[in-house]
């Protein structure tokens, strides 16, 4: 009986560092993108949150890491596309694909899942902190990574799935880059944009990789 009551506690509990999370994640990330992430401190983003920076501290080591959580965020609705992506498709193209997907489909959830104000969000966070898009492209095992392993049949730490990343990383760079080159432009693109220019950087990339593989 002492367990059977201890669980709704047990549960409460969680439920509630679940949502102090939350809410200093959504705190950096109105922050961020309204004045940029270096310009943000941590004792701002425990203000909006209404929580202390050592509560803060409790959930995130650094203001960077507030940052990867957002950039996981993207990364998690990613690896759940790649999962959906069929097994003949080579893997980069499994990953182009999965990125396309999730994008398209932030156009479809509402307030509680990765919308497509909240991508745009994250997007010009990112690109916008030279800091930042290092970080983005830099190997973390993520759960992306996860998938790609488990396509190759191989862990992640296999150089082939750090290859990847590694391709995808600047792909995605190199296609935004330029749509979120600062704050103004950024203001005005929307999802369509990013769709757009990361599947026109994919297809000029495929284009000159295409006989790589062809013997001279």
């Amino acid at each position: 009986m002492a367990e059977a009551r201890g669980e709704p506690a047990l549960g409460l509990r969680e439920r509630k560092k679940r949502r102090t999370r939350a809410m200093l994640i959504d705190a950096a990330l109105k922050l961020c993108d309204r004045q940029g992430f270096d310009r943000t401190t941590v004792d701002q983003i425990a203000a909006i949150a209404d929580v202390s920076p050592r509560t803060f501290s409790r959930y995130f080591a650094t203001k960077d890491a507030i940052a990867v959580a957002l950039i996981d965020e993207v990364l998690d609705n990613v690896a759940a596309e790649l999962v959906r992506q069929p097994r003949e498709l080579s893997n980069l193209e499994a990953l182009h694909r999965a990125y396309v997907a999730m994008a398209q489909n932030t156009k479809l959830v509402g307030d509680s899942g990765l919308s497509s104000d909240r991508l745009l969000q994250i997007l010009r966070i990112i690109l916008l902190s030279a800091t930042l898009r290092q970080t983005a492209v830099e190997y973390r095992a993520s759960a992306v990574d996860v998938v790609v392993a488990e396509r190759i049949g191989t862990s992640v730490a296999d150089r082939r799935v750090k290859l990847l990343a590694a391709i995808c990383g600047a792909l995605l760079i190199t296609a935004l880059r330029e749509l979120l080159q600062d704050r103004q432009t950024a203001a005005t693109v929307d999802i369509d944009d990013v769709v757009a220019a990361f599947q026109a950087t994919y297809a000029e990339f495929a284009h000159e990789t295409a006989g790589l593989a062809q013997p001279v």
